[in-house]
């Protein structure tokens, strides 16, 4: 899954987001207020949507994020870890540090010069043997070629002690290090576990109640939800008092008539009363 990059979130630190969101939707059955992860938006959903909204979400601890990176830089300063470093080795390390530079050098250098040295006494016997009549030296020369040939092979094998040692000396501090440095600094730990804190309370766990509650909401999108209000708002209409659109059709109205009052009938004299 893509994450967008926030302005203010370094890359090292975008796996400790992740894990925060992680956490936050493998509990979500512990909230109340997450009830309804599963119903319409899954867990990986709302993880997608959260990644998404990396920038917007990490916004709101963006104070306690600018402090831990501060804390965290000033401690990866030289001096700190001179500091770190010191606190680490032995007392007598640096004592010895001189020395055993100068002992690395020896080693090596021995038996380079042992063998040239063996191998030109060596050469320069044998030729002189083949001479006739031999000289007398010849035998001296082959003597010492001999000689320095053993002490390379001596020196071959005190250099590879030598470095065998080294070798599990550094490693051992090396551990050491490790084990010593695998926990954050007081002080660093703090600052990132406010930005932990704040990440989660005041952007997380915000972020998937709105998503939650927004049936609108579109897991594949970049949008964040819309802020949803607690209160719901009751929706009724008025009376429509607006006039009748022009082209549409006039309402009846009740028609009545008056009672007839009309006078009585008198005609000619053939309708006289009796």
């Amino acid at each position: 899954m893509h994450m967008n990059s926030a302005p203010h979130l370094l890359t090292e630190d975008r796996a400790e987001y992740e894990r925060v969101l992680d956490d936050a939707l493998r509990n979500a059955h512990e909230r109340p207020d997450l009830a309804a992860v599963g119903l319409r938006l899954n867990t990986e959903q709302l993880r997608t949507m959260a990644l998404n909204a990396t920038a917007l979400i990490t916004t709101s601890a963006a104070a306690e994020y600018e402090h831990y990176v501060k804390v965290r830089r000033e401690m990866r300063t030289p001096a700190a870890v001179t500091s770190v470093r010191n606190s680490v080795l032995a007392p007598g390390a640096d004592a010895s540090e001189d020395g055993a530079g100068f002992g690395a050098v020896i080693a090596v250098l021995a038996p380079v010069l042992a063998g040239t040295a063996a191998l030109i006494f060596l050469l320069v016997g044998y030729i002189l043997k083949m001479l006739s009549p031999t000289p007398s030296f010849a035998d001296t020369l082959l003597t010492a070629g001999w000689f320095f040939g053993a002490l390379t092979a001596a020196a071959i094998l005190v250099a590879a002690v030598g470095l065998l040692l080294t070798a599990l000396r550094n490693g051992a501090t090396q551990v050491v290090a490790e084990q010593s440095t695998g926990e954050l600094p007081d002080e660093v730990a703090r600052a990132k576990e406010a930005w932990r804190h704040a990440l989660l309370e005041r952007g997380i766990l915000p972020f998937l109640r709105a998503a939650l509650a927004d049936p609108s909401a579109d897991p594949a999108s970049s949008e964040p939800p819309r802020p949803v209000s607690r209160i719901p708002k009751v929706g009724y209409s008025g009376p429509d008092f607006s006039s009748p659109s022009e082209g549409s059709t006039t309402r009846q109205r009740p028609t009545f008539t008056s009672p007839d009052f009309t006078s009585p009938d008198f005609g000619g004299p053939e309708h006289q009363p009796e």
